[in-house]
């Protein structure tokens, strides 16, 4: 993954936009195509088949992982508010902004001022912004505070 990750990197470009103490957020460069090597068979987790045969395919990062290029950004995770999720400190998320924010989605949020990345839960009236660990209380969005949704996550990409 951690090759992946600097695969991604380079294919995308990703251009630095802007640093915060929980983001750093990054914007693609389309202007390369990439074709990476790509195996059309699961991969087993258990003992290996000397027998599957596999054909090699090749695969293009920015076509798989981005469906609405003029919408998409990235940003790489500072903190575990979100380890229950499988969001974890370093992870590289990609966003998309086009996306409407809906109960249950996973979203970049700004609120009073401060980012941060967690889960939506709308009940009745009420918007609540829900950690996935224990050691974060949920966020009660109420009149007094200012919340702008920046996108939603799509995918996170992981470092090993």
């Amino acid at each position: 993954t951690f090759i992946l990750t600097n695969m991604l990197q380079t294919t995308m470009k990703l251009k630095n936009l802007h640093t915060t103490k929980v983001f750093d957020f990054y914007t693609p460069d389309f202007s390369t195509e990439l074709e990476l090597p790509y195996v059309d068979v699961g991969i087993s987790a258990g003992f290996p088949s000397p027998a599957d045969d596999f054909i090699e395919l090749t695969i293009d990062l920015n076509r798989e992982l981005i469906k609405h290029k003029d919408s998409t950004f990235f940003a790489k995770v500072k903190g575990n508010s979100m380890k229950n999720a499988g969001i974890f400190d370093g992870d590289l998320l990609i966003i998309d902004k086009s996306l409407e924010p809906q109960d249950g989605k996973i979203a970049i949020c700004q609120i009073d001022g401060d980012f941060t990345v967690k889960r939506i839960k709308k009940e009745n009236d009420i918007v609540w912004l829900i950690a996935e660990n224990e050691d974060y209380k949920p966020i009660k969005v109420t009149e007094e505070n200012e919340l702008m949704i920046w996108g939603i996550v799509i995918h996170s990409i992981k470092t090993f």
